[in-house]
């Protein structure tokens, strides 16, 4: 797929980063089967028809290409639709409908889009990592200006500076998996989402200094749940144990995932004519995420040279 995206090139992009669309259309196509069609079958209905353009890509199918975009390594989805699926996918998708025709299609993927992202989650282990992401949807001198987004989009600030837009706060396990996301507008804490993110979740959870509040700390204490975050310089030192140290240390695994989000799944650009097929774009652009074969993730394999490695398989089984 990547030789014929860039014939002059051998492989520029790592396998671990390349896609089977094959995989995707089979696990999205039997979500669509098997559940939308049996407890939401009106999502499951046909796109409306106009009188020269008939519906005939099914709903799978618009996922499915949403999905591999975000794999394709393509910056634009114009490009990436007309250059890649109308002249080498022919043969997978015999029904693809112009450029202008398919953009009419995406808005219809987007409650199915955030239920299936739903399924895609990884298993509990006991080791979660939290985090939030800015997404920039306009450069900051464009904010009074903005119109695709007003009324969604909030002016916030993270560790890099002010931005307008929204957050995406992810929490994944030591393998990377995900475990839990919501999109709030930029301008929400950090702090706020959390407990409806882990819900489900128990043993140790690490995350920045935006997340220090005693209060949440205690609410997440009576589910079985520990916040460990690293101190602000005007707090009192507190004693911790090495093992939260050393688990502490690895919170960069979610800078990773962020990373890979932003630059190999195109989750941020400021190029969107729509509100919801904006939010497709970032829900598509995590779904592709899942799909990676090779995830940023903890090696805990036991090897004697390693004291982490060692640390971190005690700190599992505790």
């Amino acid at each position: 797929m990547v030789d014929r995206i860039y014939p002059w090139s051998l492989n520029p992009f790592p396998s671990e980063f390349c896609l089977d669309i094959v995989n995707i259309f089979c696990d999205i196509d039997d979500f669509c089967r098997h559940l939308l069609t049996a407890r939401y079958p009106q999502l499951e209905a046909p796109a409306p028809a106009s009188k020269h353009h008939p519906a005939r890509l099914t709903l799978s199918e618009v996922m499915t290409i949403l999905v591999f975009f975000h794999a394709s390594h393509y910056r634009t989805f114009k490009h990436f639709y007309l250059a890649h699926m109308l002249l080498q996918r022919r043969g997978e998708f015999p029904t693809l409908p112009s450029y202008t025709r398919f953009v009419e299609l995406i808005s219809q993927t987007l409650l199915p889009l955030c239920a299936y992202v739903q399924t895609r989650k990884g298993p509990v282990t006991g080791l979660q990592f939290i985090d939030s992401l800015p997404i920039r949807v306009c450069h900051n001198r464009r904010m009074s200006s903005h119109r695709v987004f007003a009324g969604l989009a909030q002016r916030g600030k993270g560790s890099m500076g002010w931005f307008y837009g929204f957050k995406l706060h992810l929490v994944i396990n030591e393998q990377g998996e995900l475990l839990g996301l919501t999109l709030t507008p930029g301008r929400v804490d950090d702090r706020r989402p959390v407990r409806k993110l882990v819900r489900q979740l128990w043993g140790k959870l690490f995350g920045d200094r935006g997340y220090i509040s005693q209060e949440l700390f205690e609410q997440l204490w009576e589910q079985d749940l520990q916040l460990i975050t690293k101190l602000k310089r005007n707090m009192k030192n507190k004693l911790m144990p090495v093992l939260d140290k050393v688990l502490l240390r690895k919170r960069a695994l979610i800078e990773c995932v962020n990373d890979q989000l932003k630059n190999i799944s195109q989750v941020e650009h400021t190029r969107h004519r729509s509100a919801t097929n904006g939010i497709v774009n970032i829900v598509a652009a995590v779904v592709a995420y899942t799909f990676q074969p090779k995830k940023p993730a903890l090696d805990l394999a036991t090897t004697p040279a390693s004291q982490d490695h060692q640390l971190l398989l005690a700190a599992m089984t505790v």
